[in-house]
């Protein structure tokens, strides 16, 4: 069985890994994330098996079966353990996916479930969150243009901001990723120091004064008829922070950004008096 991730890894109790019980081997490309979970049965090596079963022959790379992925799966039913076995421990059987089919092999007992490394599953989760750019929004409209000294209002559209979830699985355990955006970086591009936002900004409501500043805003004290293209690049940096949660366990993991970009024309007002006739 091939489960899509950035890096899963199952763990196998040391007295398990002692009887070359299993392995896992992990591996990520742009094109083909994947986790190989692969396992053997006691008294047989994780890889290539000889004759009868013994362990001889050449394993691979990765000490994984050459013919599909593995994995511990338990059997269910109320089968008692082996005579001196209990009340720790079950039945399992080493399950196969080979060519698009599946196998099971012969259950054997185990004294200690494999287990599932929790926060590896958690950075597989986070990997894949599918976050949206921010929608950059403003009043007074940047088209055609902005003008200088005249208060711009910034947030970010609510249906970007919006928390967003991943889940990431290996059989029978499920870990959830859930990202929050709570800041917005506001970038001006005419040379004045960057602006953090908590939330999302608070959008012009209107009825409210055109010459007040926004909350979280900007004003523009030159035209962009020196910059390049004649344009100032207005650019949001949202940060997300991330959690995880799954059976038995819960934290935090490195926050993430998405960034948005709008090429703003900012005009000089003009001014005419008219003289008396």
């Amino acid at each position: 069985m091939l489960f899509a991730a950035a890096a899963v890894v199952v763990t196998m109790p040391p007295a398990l890994a002692d009887d070359g019980i299993g392995h896992v081997s992990c591996s990520q490309s742009p094109s083909a994330p994947e986790c190989e979970i692969a396992a053997g049965v006691p008294g047989r090596s994780g890889g290539s098996r000889g004759a009868a079963g013994n362990g001889s022959g050449e394993s691979d790379k990765n000490n994984a079966d050459s013919d599909g992925a593995c994995y511990w799966a338990p059997v269910e039913g109320n089968r008692p353990p082996p005579a001196g076995k209990g009340p720790t421990g079950g039945w399992y059987a080493r399950t196969c996916a080979a060519n698009g089919r599946g196998s099971q092999e012969t259950p054997v007992w185990l004294d200690q479930a494999p287990g599932v490394d929790l926060a590896a599953l958690a950075q597989t989760a986070r990997s894949r969150l599918q976050l949206p750019a921010p929608g950059i929004r403003t009043n007074p409209s940047t088209a055609p243009f902005l003008l200088v000294r005249v208060p711009v209002w910034l947030w970010v559209d609510p249906l970007t901001w919006e928390a967003r979830s991943a889940t990431a699985s290996v059989p029978g355990v499920t870990v959830t990723a859930t990202a929050t955006p709570t800041t917005v970086r506001w970038s001006f591009g005419d040379g004045s120091a960057d602006l953090t936002c908590a939330g999302a900004g608070e959008p012009f409501t209107p009825g409210t004064d055109p010459r007040a500043s926004s909350p979280c805003g900007h004003t523009y004290t030159r035209s962009s008829a020196a910059a390049r293209n004649e344009r100032f690049a207005l650019r949001a940096t949202v940060t997300w922070s991330v959690t995880w949660s799954g059976p038995g366990g819960a934290g935090t993991l490195t926050p993430l950004t998405t960034t948005a970009s709008a090429a703003v024309r900012v005009a000089q007002s003009q001014t005419v008096v008219e003289g008396a006739r």
